[in-house]
């Protein structure tokens, strides 16, 4: 077993631009943790990486590359996810529509583990990210043990970033959770999975 560590500076800058680049993960713990708090934020956020180290194994063990060589699964993979999000983003604006007649909407997030699981195992994005960014910075070590090594620093600093959402949000939660608020959330979280619902498909 051989690691080089020499490229683990270059990598840590990388990563710090890709883990705060805003996405569907930050919106939907920033959403579930606003409106049903740190339990369920922690659900989600253990929903998200449960299904991005699927996704990380599978590159490791070759597996990953297999499947980016078979067009109809990226493509089956991509419209499963697109239609999720869209899913997300109609069940959020039918929560809005119903309060703007009166009704009252139920706060707590469903299944929480279940929504961050399947937005990510669904979406290809991080697969294929995994199989062109991961091994630029494989450098002279072994590729297996390397490659393990730059997937667990990364997905540790998107978790920690993430769990800083999840806890930050729910402090703030009391404060902010008024109806214009929770209103202007949820409509800017229906944009984002619409659009990038849309850009999956594209």
């Amino acid at each position: 077993m051989h690691l080089d560590f020499t490229q683990l500076p270059a990598f840590l800058l990388a990563c710090a631009v890709v883990v705060l680049t805003p996405g569907v993960d930050a919106f939907l713990l920033l959403r579930t943790s606003m409106r049903s708090g740190t339990r369920a934020g922690l659900l989600a956020l253990a929903g998200i990486h449960t299904a991005a180290f699927v996704q990380v194994a599978l590159v490791i063990s070759g597996l990953g590359v297999v499947i980016a060589r078979y067009p109809a699964v990226l493509t089956g993979l991509r419209w499963i996810g697109a239609a999720y999000l869209l899913y997300l983003a109609v069940t959020i604006t039918r929560g809005l529509l119903r309060r703007a007649d009166g009704e009252v909407a139920v706060a707590a997030a469903p299944r929480p583990f279940r929504q961050g699981f399947l937005t990510n195992i669904t979406n290809p994005k991080m697969l294929l990210f995994s199989l062109a960014f991961l091994p630029q910075f494989i450098g002279a070590g072994d590729p297996a043990f390397q490659l393990g090594m730059l997937a667990a620093v990364f997905l540790g600093l998107a978790a920690l970033w993430e769990l800083t959402i999840v806890v930050a949000a729910a402090r703030v939660a009391g404060s902010l959770r008024r109806p214009g608020v929770t209103t202007a959330l949820d409509a800017v979280c229906a944009a984002v999975f619409l659009t990038m619902s849309v850009g999956l498909v594209l």
